[in-house]
């Protein structure tokens, strides 16, 4: 290394100035620096230990992390919020105590989404798959046609294979 970028990595290390720490160790630094003839305040956090488990960091360190706070949270701060998140949890708890449901925590991949409420707007079965495509191709007379219509109730769902396509025939339902 270069006693340039040796000398720069020093002053670093010596202009930072730590603004707090949090519950489990893990402590926060700030330090001014020219960027592009500009004074920018870089932040940063160092883990207590080489875990380096970033679901450590809380919510109000996050904010101040990103820039979204202008000033590190206080110890002060931090309890105060401590002490209403677990006021919530037990008053949840409470809460599903007095009704007997518990809110259902799913691990891993979620299922599928429930989608027997939209069964009645979509019909398990197209006009095709009840009569059937020859029946659905012919004409009252029997004969077989391109452009038969069904004089029975019409249905939303796509009819056709493409064979009788034609370009601006389309009509909604009515």
């Amino acid at each position: 290394m270069s006693k340039q970028l040796v000398s720069r990595l020093l002053g670093m290390f010596r202009s930072r100035t730590q603004v707090g720490a949090d519950k489990f160790g893990n402590r926060y630094f700030t330090r001014v620096e020219e960027v592009d003839g500009v004074m920018e305040e870089k932040r940063w956090v160092e883990f207590k230990g080489s875990d380096q488990d970033q679901t450590t960091v809380q919510v109000e360190w996050i904010c101040w992390l990103n820039g979204q706070r202008k000033k590190a949270p206080t110890p002060e701060e931090l309890a105060e919020l401590e002490a209403r998140r677990e006021r919530y949890s037990k008053k949840k708890e409470e809460e599903e105590k007095k009704t007997g449901v518990r809110p259902v925590k799913t691990v891993g991949k979620f299922e599928s989404p429930n989608l027997k409420s939209s069964i009645p707007q979509f019909p398990d079965t197209s006009l095709d798959q009840r009569k059937g495509h020859d029946e659905v191709s012919r004409s009252k007379d029997g004969s077989d046609t391109e452009d038969a219509t069904i004089d029975t109730d019409r249905s939303s769902e796509p009819t056709g294979t493409g064979a009788t396509f034609k370009p601006g025939t389309w009509q909604p339902p009515t």
